[in-house]
């Protein structure tokens, strides 16, 4: 039978199949088919997505010119991976790989070590000006100069009072990062800005009108963007007992807000800000899309999603999420760890779709702009092990449909390792300023051998193998294996619709043999830290030769514990 009429044959099952159950085809039961290579139909985007794919372009592999030739392994395999290469999950958008900084590590702008690292890892979108002091942040002030609605104390959740110090947007000291350095940072970086505009102002405000104050500066700063961010969001998590507005002086209010923030007057606000916002990027010629916080738990007591979509509908553009998977602030275990990737994520999603369909309001692209561990106790966010995270994360969240993802953040101070800076600031022992630690190294080399097009894959063997299968446009196919456990694995990975060349390449990425199991250095094939003590091989990165072995047969791979191979194969 002539490779044609296979195919025609093929399909005729898989169609049967379809209609009988109705989208479900499982790569395991379809025949691996040498030569029936297809190029498949793209499904629709995802309303999770939306326009965050607006900016979507082909990839291309480029077969590295030098490589460091590995015999096959000999070790037989346990686990197979399948790779349908007929059915893509989704084009894969270009916002998972964002970061995020903020104003108290200096004007980093002009820092070319630290943005030369962020250019090589291209997170395309840098979140400013930073969690939760952007409740605090007048982008358009100069330093220690209040405005005379801004109190000089704010209240604690338990209505104790605190001296407040706002972040003034206009200060370009060395020690902090001005407006204007930011969209600095962002130029050398080839980034997109993504903006937290000040709510809290709204509720402390002490004039006349603070709603209509917190707007109007939001829409003079839409206009002082002048089109450079298309994407806002309007406070950040306010809706949290640490965040300035969460508890007002209700003596000091003029409006007649109530003592606590709930979802309900946030969704009233959300109202004004986005209003004076969109007129305000009209006024320069430019679109852009706002934000509104959620709840990302079904857990919650707050009712602040059903309050807020009461007031606002189907106002937001998109909805905002943030998560540290991890329970908080316990020294969490490994495989705790690495378990929340898959489980978390699916769970956010769920809720989104129960708490908007609950609302009657429309599924919104999702952003979750802030992400990272909880975890304490044992150095685990400095560790090989958050990359690990890291990467199951990226790929948990591109298969299930969120729209965009900014990871906390690029740098903090030490904490003796509860750190959850991409980067070495200027207290970690060992390691320079702007060290990169180890996630770096997962998300450079992820993003680096990861295609256009996510495609469905399978596991059987071993719960400890995770796989995310991608194409790239100019025809090569990709995968990831992680190995969650604590023993080696052997695994084959096996194509549908696909007949790959003659070669396959690859990274290998794995700890070291310090503090415990969650050492702080990453090695590379075979390339470990610069400085000896954390992180990876920064001087080097760039230029580690692939491993490369031939296809004879079956393409099988040695996947030592507690690793990620980054694989690339070579199209016929």
């Amino acid at each position: 039978m002539n490779q044609f009429l296979k195919y025609i044959l093929y399909c005729s099952i898989i169609l049967f199949v379809s209609c009988k159950k109705p989208n479900i085809i499982s790569p395991v039961i379809l025949p691996v088919i040498a030569g029936a290579d297809t190029i498949p139909a793209d499904p629709s985007t995802a309303a999770s997505i939306g326009f965050f794919m607006d900016n979507w372009a082909p990839k291309s592999f480029i077969i590295p010119a030098a490589t460091i030739a590995q015999p096959l392994t000999t070790n037989a395999a346990t686990v197979t991976v399948t790779i349908n290469t007929g059915q893509v999950i989704t084009k894969i958008a270009p916002t998972y790989f964002g970061n995020n900084s903020n104003p108290y590590i200096g004007q980093i702008g002009t820092d070319a070590l630290l943005t030369g690292h962020l250019a090589n890892i291209a997170p395309g979108f840098i979140r400013g000006p930073g969690g939760s002091l952007s409740d605090l942040y007048f982008f358009n002030r100069p330093n220690n100069s209040p405005l005379e609605d801004m109190p000089d104390t704010l209240l604690n959740a338990d209505g104790s009072k605190y001296r407040n110090y706002y972040w003034y947007g206009k200060n370009t000291d060395s020690w902090t990062q001005s407006i204007d350095n930011y969209y600095q940072l962002l130029s050398a970086t080839n980034s997109k800005g993504m903006l937290t505009v000040n709510y809290g102002y709204a509720r402390y405000g002490t004039g006349p009108s603070p709603v209509q104050a917190a707007a109007h500066l939001a829409a003079d700063w839409v206009r002082y963007d002048n089109g450079r961010t298309k994407y806002w969001e309007i406070g950040n998590e306010n809706g949290g007992s640490w965040e300035a507005g969460y508890r007002i002086d209700v003596t000091k209010n003029h409006d007649g807000q109530p003592e606590f923030i709930s979802g309900d007057l946030y969704g009233k606000h959300f109202k004004i800000f986005a209003d004076s916002m969109h007129k305000a990027a009209a006024e320069t010629g430019n679109t852009i899309q706002i934000g509104a916080q959620l709840e990302q738990s079904a857990n919650s007591t707050s009712n602040w999603n059903s309050g807020l979509f009461a007031q606002a509908g189907n106002t937001p553009d998109f909805y905002i999420v943030h998560d540290y998977f991890t329970p908080y602030n316990q020294n969490s275990n490994v495989a705790t760890i690495i378990n929340t990737a898959a489980d978390e994520t699916r769970a956010v999603m769920n809720w989104m779709n129960i708490t908007t369909t609950d609302a009657g309001v429309s599924m919104k692209p999702i952003a979750l702009t802030e992400w990272n561990l909880f975890a304490s106790g044992s150095k685990q966010n400095v560790s090989h092990i958050a990359g690990l995270h890291a990467v199951l994360t990226l790929g948990e969240l591109i298969k299930n449909k969120f729209g965009a993802a900014l990871r906390w953040d690029l740098a903090n101070g030490w904490a003796n390792g509860d750190d959850h800076g991409l980067f070495s600031w200027t207290d970690e022992p060992g390691a320079a300023k702007w060290n990169p630690r180890p996630a770096f190294y997962y998300l450079y080399y992820f993003q680096k051998n990861t295609g256009d097009r996510m495609l469905f894959s399978a596991v059987t063997g071993s719960t400890d193998i995770a796989s995310f299968a991608s194409s790239f446009s100019s025809g090569q196919k990709a995968v990831v294996l992680v190995n969650k456990g604590t023993t080696e694995k052997t695994v084959t990975v096996k194509f549908q619709y696909f007949t790959p060349g003659s070669s396959f390449y690859y990274y290998v990425l794995t700890g070291g043999t310090d503090n415990g199991e969650f050492s702080r250095m990453v090695i590379v094939n075979g390339n470990g830290a610069s400085n000896g003590v954390a992180g990876g091989p920064a001087d080097s990165y760039k230029t580690i030769k692939m491993y490369s072995s031939s296809v004879v047969g079956d393409i099988k791979i040695d996947v030592p514990a507690r690793s990620v191979v980054f694989m690339v194969v070579d199209k016929k």
